[in-house]
C-alpha cells in the first residue's frame, strides 16, 4: 500500500479539491454547492436542500459517496413511514428464539432523506435525533452510526399539500441549507454530453476512502480560530437577535455551526487559521434557515438575505488574515 502523505493544510486542500473535482464530473456547473456540501461532511454537519425535483440532489449524494468509497443510503419519506423504517428495529429470530437488531437505512455514511417534510413529525424526530446524537437506541441498546456520517435531506418548496413542515427547532439542527437550482445552458449541455450513453455516476471512481476522510475531519477540527474571529462570530449572531425585523435570531448552536463550518472552509483553502472572509462566505447558508422574519418585515417585502447583508455591514470585521494585509497596505 502506498504511504499516505502527512496531513497538513496543503494536503487537506489537495484532498478536498480532488474530491470536489471528482464529484463535479457528475454535478455540472455547481461548484459552490459541491464544496459547501463537502464543508458539511468535514464539519460533521448535515444539509437541508430546499429545491425542485430533478436538479441532481440524489446524484450529489451518490457522487460524494462514490468519491470517498462510502456506503450511500436513501429514504423516500412518506406519511405512513414509521421511525423504525429509518432507524431499524428488533426482529424475532425463530432459530435462536431471541430478538436481533437490524439496522435501517440510516446506518450509512451518506444518507439521502428525500422529501423529509412528507414524513410525520414523529418520524422526522427520529431522523433528527439520530443526526444530533450520531447513534440509535432501540430497546435500551445504543447503536453507534458509522463515521463519516452525512445526511442530505430534501424538501420540495412547490408541492406543499400533505406535508409536515419542519419546525424551527428542527431546522436549527441542519448545519447548512442549500439550493442547487437549474443549471445554466452550458452546464446543461455538459450534463447531456456526460450522460448521453451511460450515466456519469456509473463511471465515477473513488479518490479517497473513509479512513482519509476521518483523518481530514479530525485535522479540520483543530484549525485555529483566533479570539478576534470568535468574537466576530458572536457579534454577528448577537446582531441577528437585536435586529427588530427578525422574530427569531441565531441561537448559540448557530454560533457553533458557523465556527465549525469556518474551520473547514479555511482548511479547504489550504490555511491553518480562520479568516473573517470564511465566516462571511458561510453566513447565509449557515444562518438563513435559522432566522424567522416578523410579520411586519414580511409585509414590507424584507428578505433574510438582505437583512443579513445589513447585519454584516453593521458589525466590524477584525483585521485578521487578508483583511490585516489590506489594512497594513493602506
Amino acid at each position: 500500500m502506498p504511504t499516505r502523505a502527512k496531513m497538513d493544510s496543503t494536503e487537506f486542500h489537495r484532498r478536498f479539491e480532488a474530491i470536489a473535482n471528482n464529484v463535479e464530473q457528475v454535478i455540472k456547473g455547481k461548484p459552490e454547492v459541491v464544496r459547501l456540501a463537502l464543508v458539511a461532511l468535514f464539519a460533521e454537519g448535515h444539509v437541508l436542500f430546499e429545491d425542485i425535483p430533478g436538479v441532481g440532489k440524489s446524484m450529489l449524494a451518490r457522487a460524494i459517496g462514490r468519491s470517498i468509497s462510502a456506503e450511500v443510503g436513501r429514504i423516500q419519506c412518506t406519511p405512513d413511514m414509521l421511525p423504525g423504517d429509518i432507524t431499524g428495529s428488533a426482529i424475532y429470530d425463530q432459530r435462536t428464539g431471541t430478538f436481533e437488531f437490524r439496522g435501517g437505512p440510516i446506518f450509512a455514511n451518506i444518507l439521502l432523506a428525500d422529501e423529509v417534510n412528507r414524513a410525520t413529525p414523529k418520524t422526522q424526530s427520529a431522523l433528527l435525533e439520530a443526526m444530533a446524537e450520531r447513534s440509535v437506541t432501540v430497546d435500551g441498546t445504543t447503536h453507534l452510526l458509522p463515521r463519516p456520517f452525512l445526511v442530505l435531506a430534501t424538501q420540495n418548496p412547490i408541492e406543499l399539500a400533505g406535508t409536515f413542515p419542519l419546525p424551527e427547532a428542527q431546522l436549527d439542527r441542519f448545519l447548512l441549507k442549500l439550493s442547487i437550482g437549474y443549471p445554466d445552458a452550458d452546464a446543461e449541455a455538459q450534463i447531456l454530453l456526460a450522460n448521453g450513453k451511460t450515466p456519469a455516476i456509473d463511471r465515477l471512481k473513488p479518490v479517497t476512502d473513509g479512513d482519509e476522510v476521518t483523518e481530514m475531519i479530525a485535522w479540520a477540527s483543530d484549525v485555529t480560530v483566533s479570539e478576534q474571529v470568535s468574537r466576530y462570530i458572536i457579534d454577528l449572531c448577537r446582531a441577528t437577535r437585536e435586529e427588530q425585523s427578525f422574530q427569531l435570531g441565531a441561537s448559540p448552536r448557530a454560533s457553533l455551526a458557523l465556527l465549525w463550518a469556518s474551520r473547514v472552509m479555511a482548511a479547504a483553502s489550504g490555511r491553518e487559521d480562520v479568516y473573517p472572509d470564511d465566516v462571511k462566505a458561510l453566513l447565509y447558508p449557515v444562518m438563513a434557515h435559522r432566522l424567522v422574519l416578523t410579520a411586519e418585515a414580511t409585509l414590507r417585502g424584507e428578505s433574510v438575505e438582505r437583512l443579513l447583508e445589513r447585519v454584516v455591514s453593521r458589525v466590524n470585521a477584525p483585521l485578521v488574515g487578508r483583511a490585516q494585509l489590506v489594512g497594513a497596505a493602506g
